[in-house]
């Protein structure tokens, strides 16, 4: 006789459901909002903590949950050993820690202010909206790839200026904020990568799936440089030569980087996103730091 499935969900399967892998972009991306505020995060140190946490693992855990819940037909074909798919978080329990981590998610965010509140508020509704019908954004890659840029960097670098200033923030971290969500679209892009197959099965209209495995790099490629293109301009046009200059090295790095990825996008693509895209996020980290004194 075969065993009866657990109702129960493993604990070491929800804790997977939160993807902890995944919680570095929008931290990072809240580290240089924090630095970019101007102001020297460390001096309130319980304040950058919360709101990392919250960026993390919190916002972008509840995301990972809310994707896993309303992906597990596709992850069934491309990863039948997730968690949901397994059975090791049976029923409807990724639906109730996915509601659970995002009124939790809310509820910290409205000890941070204001500001913070409502940037997390969107990032945690495009979250939803990404994954979830009616919108299900993640069913075309145009405008999925853009609500996660937003969500996982846009937002998380604000959040992180609007929590060391109590305030919405200036025009120019705004604007760097904007550009750098821009450009991961390209990098959400070359993450579509992994589940071609699932997606070409179940009608998921990623950009590789859309354009081709060639094409889809192309696109990824011009989306990821072509915002960097306007930091350089804007950081040279607020006095700052010197990190322009640096930020164009790194890029023209990542172009050859580039120049390798094309030869072979579907194979090189997690190879491109620990090269070339360590490369752009330390030239979000660079442009942080140059408007300091702007802030």
């Amino acid at each position: 006789m075969a065993p009866t499935p657990s109702t129960r969900p493993e604990l070491r399967g929800m804790l997977q459901l939160l993807k902890p892998i995944t919680w570095f972009p929008p931290m990072w991306a809240f580290a240089c909002g924090a630095v970019s505020s101007g102001t020297n995060p460390l001096d309130t140190p319980l304040l950058l903590l919360a709101g990392i946490i919250l960026a993390g693992p919190m916002v972008c855990g509840a995301s990972q949950v809310v994707n896993d819940w309303f992906d597990r037909e596709v992850d069934a074909i491309n990863e039948p050993y997730r968690p949901i798919p397994s059975g090791r978080v049976p029923g409807s329990w990724g639906l109730y820690l996915a509601i659970i981590w995002t009124v939790l998610s809310l509820i910290l965010a409205s000890q941070l202010g204001a500001t913070v509140f409502w940037a997390a508020l969107l990032g945690i509704g495009l979250a939803w909206a990404y994954s979830a019908p009616p919108f299900r954004f993640k069913q075309n890659g145009w405008y999925g790839n853009l609500a996660v840029g937003i969500s996982y960097e846009g937002l998380a670098w604000i959040t992180g200026a609007a929590v060391m200033l109590g305030t919405l923030p200036d025009k120019e971290i705004l604007a760097l904020a904007l550009l750098y969500s821009l450009g991961a679209h390209g990098i959400m892009t070359l993450n579509d990568f992994k589940a071609l197959e699932g997606d070409l099965r179940m009608g998921v209209r990623s950009l590789p799936a859309q354009l081709g495995p060639e094409r889809a790099a192309k696109v990824a490629c011009l989306v990821m440089g072509a915002p960097q293109v306007f930091v350089i301009a804007l950081l040279y046009d607020w006095g700052q030569p010197a990190y322009a200059a640096l930020i164009a090295a790194l890029l023209a790095a990542q172009f050859a980087a580039m120049r390798r990825l094309l030869t072979d996008p579907r194979a090189l693509a997690p190879w491109y996103n620990g090269t070339g895209v360590t490369l752009y996020v330390l030239g979000m980290m660079a442009s942080a730091i140059a408007i300091r004194g702007l802030a």
